[in-house]
């Protein structure tokens, strides 16, 4: 009789639940074994354990440091948020007790691409700008935002003079033009090599993307974002209703 092998998705459930034992009883901040180490502790190939950790990478378990190791980050909190009101990550996170920081912040102003004009109502040809920034937590990024803007509706002048990181912020309390509200489409998708250097994961991992369009009175688009977040510092819900009886 010929002998039953373990299906793949069996190896992969224990490969999975061996590194979750393992990160849960390592420190935060401590280092794990080394990929070949580690890879003869569990009984699996280097490469189906680089892919099983990238997992954990994603959730913000797990830190890896081009040329010193993988480290443990275990997230002390979580920034938990409802869906239902607009409001930027910075006064979200004032408003839950999650200390963030802004990153790298980069402005241009330059020609609109065809998906902008789409996106933002605009001739080809205009002008917009766009303003990139990374959110930290706990000493890593853990956010990366895209804001893009008809050039008419801000300047890079007003992004230098004092500007706290969140361009939403910046427009409420401008108050022109006046927002009315946001429509956003929510996906799981594969970073790209931007996305990864920016947020120290591997390119190909999967992320939280928010693709949003605020709208003023008058109905035209004032701001094009993209917000890319790390599954593991971030949880968001919805409040539904029943229909009425």
């Amino acid at each position: 009789m010929a002998r039953s092998t373990p299906n793949h998705t069996s190896l992969s459930q224990r490969l999975h639940e061996d590194l979750a034992s393992l990160i849960s009883t390592t420190k935060s901040g401590d280092r794990l074994p080394t990929e070949p180490d580690l890879a003869r502790q569990l009984g699996v190939s280097r490469a189906t354990l680089r892919e099983a950790m990238r997992t954990f990478e994603t959730q913000g378990l797990l830190l890896r440091r081009q040329g010193v190791g993988t480290f443990v980050v275990r997230p002390t909190q979580v920034l938990e948020s409802g869906l239902e009101v607009l409001e930027s990550i910075d006064t979200l996170a004032n408003r839950t007790g999650l200390p963030v920081s802004p990153g790298n912040i980069d402005v241009e102003q330059r020609p609109a691409s065809s998906e902008e004009c789409d996106a933002l109502g605009l001739d080809a040809g205009c002008m917009v700008i766009s303003v990139t920034r990374v959110i930290m937590a706990e000493g890593r990024p853990v956010a990366f935002l895209v804001d893009i803007l008809p050039g008419d509706v801000l300047s890079p002048d007003e992004i230098h003079q004092g500007f706290s990181g969140s361009v939403l912020d910046l427009l409420i309390k401008r108050g022109v033009p006046q927002l009315v509200n946001s429509h956003c489409e929510i996906a799981s998708v594969a970073a790209d090599s931007t996305i990864a250097r920016a947020l120290h994961i591997q390119r190909g991992d999967a992320i939280l993307k928010f693709s949003s369009r605020l709208f003023a009175l008058d109905g035209r688009v004032v701001d094009s974002t993209y917000s890319f977040f790390l599954p593991g510092y971030f949880r968001f819900h919805v409040v539904r209703d029943l229909p009425p009886s």
